[in-house]
């Protein structure tokens, strides 16, 4: 009887394997032909706060008048994909997000190795003296069970990944307690408190974040490189990167001498009243950093979604120079400004951006106000390009990813041109500032400074490109 059993079986397995072989292995119909399952066109969502600006060519560079100054671009005609850019300068309320994510993940690390230090395993939380507060910010210990993944990764000592840092996958679903009288327990007192400056170090007392610590760390390829050795190994090409994500505001003190600045380096970062001016004081390797982490940011929200978990952002970051200068001139062929020109006044004769009108005058009239901005202005407070793109010419000048070199358009290609020099420590800037005269407002007007340096009138928007062909709307919204 069991035999029979046995041999009804193996032939019921038989038959049922081919008819999904003929199925295709999934019950659907298969003729053995290989057809995409992919629509034929895709339609990128619009991240928010960003418009669209469609592929194209144009003339490069000091084209509208006969004199050209030693930093121009040089007359070229070269072709550009299609992007989506930030239609402002990146906020200090947008940046403060960045620095917020920071300052809650170094301070879940920090409990999660309080709570290992104690001798807590988030497999068998039972097995430990740690205090609440400290391990329940391990990955896993909430609910006293580990994933097989979790089992693996600490019998194999490897790293994890997801939302962590330091390669230690944290419990971000229970809400930190950041106010000195709830702290639940000592252990995690004494993590907490070590995230201020020490006693010895404040001012009159006040308790403050030790922006010391605020490190943010990611890794990129050096694709140059990579492509210089035709990618033998990846991780020879791997690259650990550190980066302080405080916005450095001294800049305001030390960019000017003998200059009355301090209201400025003590509120402009951190004061609701400035939460709509661009952040400054933030160098070439922050930007970019800001960049790896609103990339990483949004996956992490995709990947909350069951419908969207699977699927991944294009990366965001830094437009190319030449893409910067495109995106400025908002469709007009020739134009000297982003609003054409050839004045730097309407009709009316109003400024149309933050610039420094005159030796001494930093006192723009704008319309509709009896005054200006002495320092940086509101983002929006100017009218857009024909991209519906602001402030592209003053207010803060903007760091590109482009590596500075007066020959660098000329060693370019002209189809989407971007030079790499991965090892060279000057970085274009574009688009004039609230202290530059009304010359570095031109489109192309060439500027650059020190990856490593920050400035009082430099800051940074962000791009995410799009495949050429896709579905995008690029009428811009009624307002």
């Amino acid at each position: 009887m069991n035999r029979v059993l046995v041999s009804a079986l193996l032939v019921s397995l038989s038959l049922s394997s081919c008819n999904m072989l003929k199925k295709g292995g999934s019950g659907n119909k298969n003729d053995g032909q290989i057809v995409s399952r992919a629509s034929s066109s895709w339609t990128p969502a619009r991240p928010k706060g960003m418009v669209p600006i469609p592929g194209g060519s144009f003339v490069l560079g000091q084209s509208d008048y006969d004199f050209t100054q030693t930093n121009d671009a040089p007359v070229k005609t070269v072709s550009v994909t299609g992007f989506f850019m930030d239609d402002t300068e990146i906020t200090n309320s947008e940046y403060q997000i960045f620095v917020g994510y920071v300052k809650d993940s170094i301070a879940r690390s920090s409990l999660a190795d309080k709570a290992e230090s104690l001798g807590f395993d988030p497999l068998n939380p039972g097995t430990s003296d740690a205090g609440i507060g400290a391990f329940s910010y391990v990955s896993g210990s909430q609910n006293g069970e580990g994933t097989p993944y979790d089992e693996y990764v600490k019998q194999n000592n490897t790293g994890r990944d997801g939302h962590s840092l330091d390669g230690k996958k944290l419990n971000w679903k229970i809400k930190l307690e950041w106010d000195k009288y709830k702290y639940p327990d000592i252990d995690y007192t004494e993590v907490m408190e070590g995230l201020y400056y020490p006693p010895e170090e404040r001012l009159n007392g006040e308790r403050r974040i030790d922006t010391r610590k605020l490190n943010y760390k990611y890794v990129v390829v050096d694709q140059e490189a990579a492509a210089k050795k035709r990618g033998t190994f990846r991780v020879d090409f791997r690259k650990e990167l550190n980066v302080n994500v405080y916005p450095d505001t001294t800049v305001w003190v030390r960019d000017f001498n003998y200059s009355y600045n301090d209201p400025m380096h003590q509120d402009y970062f951190w004061h609701n009243a400035y939460s709509n001016y661009p952040v400054v004081g933030v160098n070439w390797n922050q930007a970019m950093a800001f960049c790896d982490f609103r990339t990483r940011y949004h996956n992490m929200a995709l990947s909350r979604k069951k419908k969207k978990a699977n699927e991944r952002v294009i990366s965001y970051r830094l437009p190319t120079e030449i893409e910067w200068e495109y995106a400025a001139r908002g469709g007009l062929q020739n134009a000297p400004y982003p609003w054409g020109g050839p004045y730097l006044t309407d009709d009316r004769g109003c400024y149309l951006a933050n610039f420094k009108p005159k030796r001494g005058d930093y006192m723009e009239i704008t319309s509709g106000k009896k005054a200006g901005f002495m320092y940086t202005a509101p983002v929006k407070t100017f009218r857009p390009n024909g991209y519906g793109l602001y402030d592209m010419a003053g207010n803060v000048s903007e760091w590109t990813m482009s590596p500075y070199n007066r020959s660098s358009y000329q060693m370019s290609s002209t189809l989407n041109p971007s030079i790499g020099l991965s090892d060279e420590v000057n970085r274009t800037v574009r688009g004039g500032s609230w202290k530059d005269l009304g010359y570095l407002l031109m489109v192309s007007a060439r500027d650059w400074d020190h990856k490593d340096s920050a400035r009082s009138f430099i800051g940074f928007r962000t791009i995410q490109p799009f495949p050429e062909g896709s579905k995008v709307n690029f009428r811009r919204p009624k307002k």
